[in-house]
């Protein structure tokens, strides 16, 4: 059996290591040569995730940070809006991307099961595999067959940085709602915090100074030095058809969300766990990998990811909303919501382990 991949981010690289664990083969191509990652951007990764990635595909444990705990604050962050804990015990995880990368790549480079390449590959080409999984946005596999989807522009814009600060016990994630948009403080260790700060265009924020507002909503670091602040711009998208054929979307390619509450890349993980449960199962009876694997993928993530990529972005509405009105009653609603302690644990379960049903 032998799959193609196409791209080389962090959900090739996860989905290709996933599956060459499986003594599945795994050629990797690439248009292009993928520069080293940005060294200012961080993953979030729910506990749940942590303890499938390391048993299942590669052990990451020496390389998170461990969170214990979620403050949630509106503008005025001298009241708590919401918080998020689990009796001590390890609530979320921040992970660097370079670093996640670096691991995944070096060992899929000595990998017997996997072969990277650079090159450009007509659709012919591809008749030589069982599966070819897409996670590129520009190839001409993404624009034949995966151009379809539901798109929302958020009129917002990413600013990550990274900054060093005194030591202090660096475990609780700290998200404020400024009136600017969400700020999040994530530990990295008890020296490092990645910052995440996704500001709205507005003629007042033409020219935002990055910087003081980072120092600004800071109220427990003693910052020492703040890295280089990188930008993106934000966007809301979900794929209409997941495959086709013996060609299967994965990865950003298929889902794409704001990124406040750090479940990006939780859903690629989520996903990866699915279709290599698929793909286990047809091995076990002896059954061709075609298209059959990419229709049951479908029907089994879906629903649950347009569910759970909708709540987010109701999230992001709801305190948005609250902005626009200038005034801090739906706040007030969501610290009573919090309050209640089988709310609380459902949203946490959530941002563990997904949508189950």
């Amino acid at each position: 059996m032998k799959v193609c991949i196409l791209g080389s981010g962090l959900s090739a690289l996860t989905l290709a290591k996933a599956l060459v664990n499986q003594n599945i083969f795994v050629d990797i191509l690439t248009s292009k040569k993928t520069s080293s990652y940005n060294k200012s951007r961080t993953l979030g990764i729910s506990k749940s995730n942590v303890e499938f990635f390391s048993k299942h595909i590669i052990n990451i444990n020496n390389i998170i940070w461990e969170l214990k705990k979620i403050d949630i604050f509106s503008d005025n962050y001298e009241k708590k809006l919401i918080n998020f804990e689990n009796k001590g015990k390890t609530l979320f995880c921040i992970i660097k991307n370079h670093e996640l990368y670096e691991i995944l790549q070096k060992n899929l480079l000595k990998n017997k099961y996997c072969k990277i390449f650079n090159k450009n590959k007509s659709i012919n080409f591809f008749k030589n595999y069982d599966l070819i999984i897409n996670t590129d946005y520009s190839n001409l596999i993404t624009n034949k067959f995966f151009y379809k989807k539901i798109v929302k522009r958020y009129n917002s814009t990413a600013f990550t940085t990274v900054i060093k600060h005194e030591k202090i016990l660096n475990n609780i994630a700290t998200q404020i709602f400024t009136k600017k948009g969400p700020i999040a403080f994530l530990p990295i260790s008890n020296k490092e915090t990645s910052i995440v700060y996704s500001i709205v265009h507005s003629k007042k924020n033409l020219n935002v100074d990055v910087e003081s507002l980072i120092k600004k909503y800071n109220f427990k670091l003693k910052i020492k030095k703040i890295e280089k602040i990188e930008e993106f711009k934000l966007s809301y998208f979900h794929l209409r058809s997941y495959y086709y054929k013996n060609f299967l979307a994965f990865g950003d390619l298929l889902h794409k969300i704001h990124p406040l509450a750090g479940q990006g890349y939780n859903m690629t993980v989520r996903d990866v766990k699915i279709l290599i449960k698929i793909i286990n199962n047809r091995i076990d009876l002896g059954l061709p990998l075609d298209s059959s694997v990419n229709n049951e993928f479908e029907k089994k993530t879906k629903h649950k990811n347009f569910l759970f990529s909708n709540g987010i972005d109701l999230i992001y509405e709801y305190f948005n909303f609250e902005k626009n009105l200038n005034n801090n009653i739906l706040s007030k609603t969501a610290n009573l919501i919090a309050k209640n302690s089988y709310i609380n644990k459902m949203f946490t379960k959530i941002a563990d382990q997904g949508i189950l049903y």
